[in-house]
């Protein structure tokens, strides 16, 4: 060996440690298979030379970590972000949104035309402000339902498709804040659907209407109450949604389960209680048990001949059974690619 290839490691680090310069020669031959020439005297050369240093930085913290896996989801709703939303998947919720709007549509048209049977069957009274939020058709038969799958579809299941878990759980994150992430980031979209849509109908109703403040002193209270329900249903759409995300590796499944859950249940208990007049059986409809809750909440008249304590008792089971399959399932996602 020559003075020159002997290593200087006196400005080398390898983890850590002085002493050690990783290097390598390799001989060059021409791409030109007529030059051989050329090939014959090409002279050999190092090709790579690295330093190894040690992470001497600092790591994000907690809030910084939890806020990535936030945007994570939120942003491809909006803007190109960093999860792929398709193109199909932005515009069906963003139709389901505007179909939400149809009573505030309805509350312009009557403010327009001045006709007063309009404002009185779409202004703002305790009966909208439930329908909004828990009339069954069309928003909990086709809005909700369909938007509550599209987010469940691969919420998690794609997660143990790809192998991503590999890439949450190397890093300092932990299953509690993956699973607080995913939940809140499927409430949120879920609920701008859901809630903000009741918010701009009662706002945009007092506005168009012209109504003065013992008006808005007279419906907040209910209008509270209708936030407090359509909270539940969020909460309720989520939990399910997410427990059957992450029981499967495809979208199509949890999104089919979710949706036949939430509309067949609903169809049989209605036929069970046309057929024998007996409404227990829509114990088992996560829409049937919040709708009887805020029924009773809200002060309308039920339609059910179970106690609401049932309902309550129901709403309970369901959540709970749906965490503790979305915990099960996320305590055994290792950090490999499944």
């Amino acid at each position: 060996m020559n003075d020159e290839d002997v290593m200087d490691t006196a400005d080398t680090e390898v983890f850590g440690q002085s002493g050690g310069r990783i290097g390598g020669t390799s001989r060059i031959e021409s791409a030109w298979s007529g030059d051989s020439e050329a090939a014959s005297t090409a002279s050999a050369g190092t090709i790579f030379e690295q330093i190894y240093r040690p992470w001497e930085g600092g790591l994000g913290g907690r809030w910084a970590r939890n806020y990535a896996m936030l945007r994570h989801h939120l942003y491809g709703i909006f803007s190109k972000g960093h999860r792929p939303w398709s193109m199909p998947t932005r515009l069906v919720i963003l139709i389901m949104f505007l179909g939400s709007l149809t009573d505030l549509l309805m509350v312009f048209i009557a403010s327009l035309s001045g006709i007063s049977e309009l404002m009185e069957m779409w202004g703002v009274n305790r009966s909208n402000l439930y329908a909004h939020v828990l009339g069954y058709f069309p928003r909990n038969a086709f809005c909700f339902p369909l938007v509550a799958a599209i987010l469940a579809g691969g919420m998690i299941s794609e997660d143990r498709r790809y192998g991503l878990s590999a890439i949450y759980f190397s890093r300092p994150v932990s299953r509690i804040d993956y699973a607080a992430m995913k939940f809140l980031s499927m409430a949120i979209i879920l609920g701008i659907v859901m809630l903000f849509t009741l918010c701009m109908y009662y706002s945009g109703a007092i506005l168009l209407t012209g109504e003065g403040w013992n008006y808005l002193l007279d419906t907040f209270p209910i209008f509270v109450k209708a936030l407090v329900a359509g909270s539940l249903m969020v909460i309720t759409y989520t939990s399910l949604g997410l427990a059957f995300s992450s029981v499967s590796q495809g979208r199509f499944m949890p999104a089919v389960a979710l949706i036949g859950l939430l509309l067949g249940t609903r169809l049989i208990g209605t036929i069970v209680r046309e057929l024998f007049e007996r409404s227990i059986f829509l114990l088992l409809s996560p829409y049937d048990v919040v709708a009887h809750i805020a029924q009773v909440m809200m002060g309308i008249e039920g339609n059910y001949s179970h106690s609401w304590t049932w309902s309550l008792v129901s709403l309970v089971l369901m959540n709970a059974i749906s965490l503790y399959v979305v915990a099960v399932r996320i305590t055994s996602m290792e950090v490999t690619r499944e």
